[in-house]
């Protein structure tokens, strides 16, 4: 089961990234009417989440700015940005050094029962799958941001 988990890590990466790499850069910055956020923030917030849930950003891993959570967290806009705000092309290469760290996670840590429950997750894996679950949401919300906005302009 664990191997599985691992491999869904790197195929739900895999397609994130691709489908993000295939929105056109002058829609990512639009925010379409009856959506709180752009997909410049999605792509963002899937980084800084995922960091936060695997690698305890921002207290324990200094692996993204601690600026992200202003940009990207739970509850952040595009609207309310102000200084230095990465690029999508950024973010996607800070999603494969993530990935890249996600694959060193050790199989053996899956099993570890977390402190205390989070989200409904009692073991590390759980948080892992729940993080891939948290990711393929946000990616369906890219996609039909995207369809929307290119009916738009249409």
């Amino acid at each position: 089961m664990s191997e599985l988990l691992l491999n869904n890590m790197e195929l739900t990466r895999s397609f994130f990234i691709k489908n993000v790499a295939a929105v056109d850069e002058g829609l990512v910055s639009v925010q379409p009417a009856g959506f709180n956020n752009n997909i410049h923030w999605h792509v963002g917030h899937v980084l800084t989440t995922t960091e936060s849930l695997l690698f305890g950003f921002p207290k324990n891993t200094s692996h993204l700015p601690a600026n992200y959570m202003e940009l990207f967290a739970r509850g952040t806009k595009p609207a309310d940005w102000k200084g230095d705000v990465p690029s999508v092309s950024i973010l996607v290469g800070q999603l494969k050094d993530q990935l890249n760290r996600m694959k060193e996670i050790p199989v053996e840590s899956l099993s570890v029962e977390l402190k205390e429950p989070f989200l409904g997750q009692k073991a590390f894996g759980e948080l892992v799958n729940f993080a891939l679950f948290h990711e393929n949401l946000h990616l369906g919300h890219i996609q039909a941001m995207k369809r929307v906005i290119e009916t738009e302009k249409k």
